[in-house]
Formats: structure tokens, sequence, C-alpha cells
């Protein structure tokens, strides 16, 4: 256990005070003793993988940050078509989407160059390009804190929904950090397709030059994924600020048919199914909606939140989306910009916009 690490050097927004106590679990079987001592202790415990996806308080985390810095891939299934990874919590999610292209197996390509480790993914339902993490998933080994044992849940169990999963309801359900399960290890069920895979998205498919459900080279596709998502500052490089983000800031909001009647026609809207009464539902674009309501790429707050150029943050110069750190900022810096975004979205259309990480010690 270790003082004052800054929560700041391992997240990709570079944000976030001091921890008061530090762990880096390099096993599995490290970050389940850790976990089960310091919930007997009800000391606050902070689960942390590759920091992408979580903003830090300035004034850091009060309790015990549990690091999981244990990692690996391994084949542990093989059929004649098909065969069954295994990734540990704290892999690198593109190294390991990496590792399988190498392999020649599809399913995860689309997935290139999301940022973080391989166990935040299934809390999310991390998705892109057509394609998201449920679609391949067989289960996941966990630590349930509540229980007090190790589970395997299976996608069944993980109750999958839009950038959402039974793990992150249980931790949105409670005022605890760390949700009730801590993902140790994935498992996911890719194919042999004779190194090609399904091209399910049409900005991807456009890039390939294919129709969309045409099939692609496995290193192609990835290729330009990797291609597309940098030109949209989603892929990590500490010489691109516009990269110093949690990624998306605000999920797609899904709404009511009947909200988007009253939106311009332009305005994109994706079938989401029928909500609990049977009544449609839409998927709409927050970028569309943001931008639409006058944050452009660049916008930013100074010191009186009156915008302004060259703010110490400010949303992506590429991308509405991501709210990014442009050298100097602090959390509450990017919580402004985010908050005016929402509130500016809210007041033009009448549409309430959700963050997409999990915020740690602030509010939005």
């Amino acid at each position: 256990m270790s003082e004052s690490v800054r929560l700041a050097e391992y997240t990709s927004s570079r944000v976030g005070g001091p921890a008061a106590d530090w762990i880096e679990a390099t096993s599995a079987t490290q970050a389940v003793q850790a976990l089960r001592a310091l919930d007997d202790s009800g000391v606050p415990v902070l689960v942390l993988g590759g920091g992408s996806n979580t903003l830090m308080a300035d004034s850091g985390f009060p309790g015990t940050v549990v690091r999981l810095a244990f990692s690996g891939t391994e084949v542990v299934e093989e059929a004649d078509s098909t065969v069954r990874i295994r990734i540990a919590a704290g892999h690198s999610w593109d190294e390991a989407v990496a590792w399988s292209v190498d392999q020649g197996l599809t399913g995860l390509e689309a997935l290139s160059g999301i940022p973080g480790s391989a166990g935040a993914t299934p809390v999310q339902n991390v998705g892109a390009y057509g394609a998201d993490v449920s679609q391949s998933l067989v289960s996941v080994q966990a630590w349930d804190r509540r229980a007090g044992e190790l589970v395997t849940l299976t996608k069944e169990d993980l109750r999958f929904g839009y950038r959402d999963s039974v793990i992150k309801r249980s931790l949105l359900a409670s005022d605890d950090t760390t949700p009730r399960w801590v993902v140790l290890s994935v498992d996911f069920r890719l194919h042999h397709t004779g190194r090609t895979a399904p091209v399910r998205f049409a900005q991807l498919a456009h890039a390939l030059g294919v129709e969309e459900g045409d099939w692609a080279p496995l290193e192609t596709v990835r290729h330009h994924v990797l291609h597309l998502r940098a030109g949209k500052g989603m892929v990590l490089d500490p010489e691109d600020h516009d990269t110093w983000s949690t990624g998306s800031f605000f999920t797609n909001p899904i709404v009511p048919a009947s909200v988007r009647a009253h939106l311009p026609e332009d305005a994109p809207a994706y079938g989401a199914g029928r909500d609990a009464d049977g009544e449609p539902l839409v998927k709409l674009s927050a970028a569309w909606l943001i931008d639409r309501a006058g944050f452009g790429k660049g916008f930013g707050l100074g010191p009186d939140e009156h915008p302004i150029a060259g703010a110490r943050a400010s949303l992506s110069t590429k991308h509405t989306l991501a709210v990014t750190n442009r050298g100097a900022a602090s959390t509450a810096d990017l919580l402004a910009v985010a908050r005016t975004v929402r509130d500016g979205v809210q007041g033009r259309w009448g549409v309430e916009l959700h963050p997409e990480p999990v915020l740690v010690g602030c509010a939005l």
C-alpha cells in the first residue's frame, strides 16, 4: 500500500487529485484479497483499470484505490469455426483487439482504438462502428463484493443495454464508487473466418470502399477504424490535447419517438425498441444536438464561465462529444464546459444529456 499517488497520472483526461492510499494489484488473487480486506474494514474503495472512462475530483479520493495491473490473453476453448478467448481485466483493450486480429479471429476488430482496460468493456457495453462487446462476450469472472465470492456472470446475467449493464446499474444504484461486481477476466467467442470480417456500419463501409454488410480483411478493418477514431481525437496520443479526455462525455439519448417529432427533419434518429408501455423509442445523436445548440468544436469557457478561445478546457476541436483538457485544466474546468453544454441542449431541444464517464467525488 502506498500514498500520495496523483490520480491525474492514471486517467486519460489527466485531471484528479491524490488518492489517500493506493494498491497495485498484480494478480486477480491480489485484487480479491485487497477488496475483501478493504470492504471488511469499511474503507471507501475505488477500482481503477485504464482510467479512460473515469473523471476524478480535484480533491482526489479519500479512500483506497485498487488498480488492476494484471494482464494476459489466452485461448481457453477451440471448435471448428470458433475460439473462446480469455482476457485479464487489467489488459489493455486495444492490445487485446490487436492480438485477436493477429490471430485471424473475427469479432473485436471494429472496437479497435478504444482506450482503457478489458475489464471495463462489459461494464459500459463498449461499442463503436456497428459493434459492441455484448455481441461476442460469453461471460465474465468477477468478485461479488456483496456475497464475498467469485462468480461467473453470463451474457444473459449481465443484462446488457446501450452503454449499460447490470454491473453499471449496481454502481448507479448505490452511493459507492465501485460496483457490486468487480470484473477480473472476460471471455469472448470469436470466429475463424479466413482473416475477413463483416462491415456493419455505413461510415466504416464508405471508408473501406465496400457496401454495408460486405466483408473486408481484418487488418484493413482495424486500420480504417483506427484512422477514423484518430480523426475524431479518440485514439490516445500524449501530443494531442484532443485526446486528453474521457472519450465521449455524453451518451446518445434514447427518448420517446414523440420527442423526435419536435426536432428538425435532419436530426438523426434510429429505432431503439419500445418502453415498458410499448411506446416506440428512438436514439438521437448527442453530437448533432450539441452542435445545433450552438456548441461547436473547440467551445470553451473562461474563468468567469464565458465562452472564450484558448480555454483550459473545451470541447474537442475534432468532435463535439469530447470535453478535453487543453493542458492545464482542472476537473472543475471540464465539468463547467460539460454543464454548460448539457444545460444548453436542454434549453434548446428539451432533451437531457447524461454523462458516460463515471464521476468520482464530483458531479455534473
